[in-house]
């Protein structure tokens, strides 16, 4: 078992909240992690993927939920049975306020993102999500990207090892399900493609209710939105390439960033109170090994000669962005950039404060003075608010590029492994 960096965090906040909701990803690591925990401090474990403990809780949801009176219990799976939340609801309002952590719920599927759901839980609900491995997880690392981004200054050993193109496209391909980590090329293509055929389609069922042959439309939309990570989503582009109705696109990748196959990043603007989405978002692909199997990227040298490398390699530091953000001690949000001339930053992060950090990642051993142009343009727009801007590149150096009062660096992709 992998040690996870949010167990800790996640044991902190069952003594904070009533009740804690761990999502993300199928096979991404919850049951383990949920299993642990309820180990370390004896609670029930239930899973409603058991057929008998979901038609119990699905028949009748208040005695299901009773029968836990006393208990701290971990329902896995949560997702399956939603007509638990009113009854949960019901023995939560019925707890003292001393009691904290009675209910911990995994879920696949993001039930508790609708405002709906939120609003029948407030303030009794703390939400954490789960993605597959971080690389510092792999790595048995502290290293936090997120708290060393957002320190006051980037202290890293003069030199780090040199991540060879080979190496790099290696670990995209590789991806960060836990149980993939120790398989062989061929077995991970089984298992990717039993994970699309007997999890991601079953979910999917399970939370869109869709009429007609979409399995098929679902099976020609999933790899063309692998081919699209790391780029602008345009609903009526997607719509026209592939035939079908922009609304029915929208609504389905819609489900699938519910189950976290893929996510949408909004725009940076600057009043965040008048509007908080203006333009395009960018699409990612949570994983890049699924992205990479969907693709059909199943060696290093594929992967590296496509035209989906860029792409996929922002995409995949993003999602580390995202991992660590997790367990980071700051908090902050994740943005991108673009201006109507087309200047673009990949990675905004905007701290409590409202300081900002601009991130550009680059698929190259070479950084160029034109390579900051973006983030330059970006540091103009916000004034004072800019903090300073990188270039991710798979050099070994930590350089400066500033030429004036806002720092730039060139910063080698391989702090990750720190």
């Amino acid at each position: 078992m992998y040690p996870r960096h949010s167990e800790t965090l996640l044991k902190e906040l069952l003594n904070e909240f009533r009740i804690l909701y761990l999502t993300g990803p199928r096979q991404a690591g919850k049951t383990t992690l949920a299993r642990k925990i309820a180990n370390d401090l004896g609670m029930d474990y239930i899973s409603l993927d058991e057929q008998t403990a979901l038609a119990s809780a699905q028949s009748d949801p208040h005695g299901f939920i009773d029968s836990f009176t006393g208990k701290p219990v971990v329902l896995d799976e949560f997702q399956q049975a939603p007509e638990l939340i009113t009854a949960i609801k019901l023995a939560s309002d019925q707890l003292q306020p001393h009691e904290r952590g009675r209910f911990f719920l995994t879920g696949s599927a993001d039930i508790f993102s609708s405002a709906k759901t939120q609003e029948a839980l407030p303030g009794h609900l703390a939400r954490i999500e789960l993605y597959p491995l971080s690389i510092t997880e792999m790595a048995g690392s502290h290293f936090n990207l997120i708290d060393f981004l957002l320190s006051d200054s980037l202290s890293i050993p003069d030199t780090l090892p040199t991540l060879s193109r080979e190496q790099l496209a290696q670990t995209l391909i590789n991806g960060g399900y836990p149980e993939l980590q120790s398989k062989s090329p061929r077995a991970r293509q089984i298992w990717f493609h039993s994970y699309i055929q007997g999890r991601l389609l079953k979910d999917f069922d399970s939370i869109y209710h869709a009429k007609g042959d979409y399995h098929t439309k679902l099976k020609t939309l999933i790899p063309y939105l692998a081919g699209l990570s790391g780029n602008l989503l345009k609903y009526a582009s997607i719509a026209n390439d592939l035939a079908l109705n922009d609304k029915v696109i929208k609504s389905y990748i819609e489900a699938l960033e519910w189950m976290f196959i893929v996510k949408r990043i909004d725009p940076f603007v600057k009043n965040s109170a008048k509007c908080q989405t203006i333009g395009m978002p960018k699409l990612l692909m949570v994983d890049s090994g699924l992205a990479c199997h969907l693709l059909g990227l199943k060696k290093p040298e594929q992967l590296l000669k496509s035209s989906f490398y860029g792409g996929l390699l922002e995409s995949f530091v993003v999602m580390e962005c995202f991992k660590h953000k997790a367990w980071a001690e700051d908090t902050m949000n994740i943005y991108h950039f673009r201006d109507g001339k087309k200047n673009e930053v990949d990675i905004i992060l905007e701290q409590a404060n409202g300081h900002l950090i601009g991130i550009e990642v680059k698929a190259s051993s070479t950084v160029r003075e034109s390579d900051f142009k973006g983030l330059r343009k970006f540091a103009e727009w916000v004034g004072e608010r800019f903090k300073y801007g990188l270039v991710f590149y798979t050099g070994s150096r930590l350089l400066p590029f500033s030429n004036g009062k806002k720092p730039y660096y060139a910063i080698p992709l391989s702090v990750l492994w720190l």
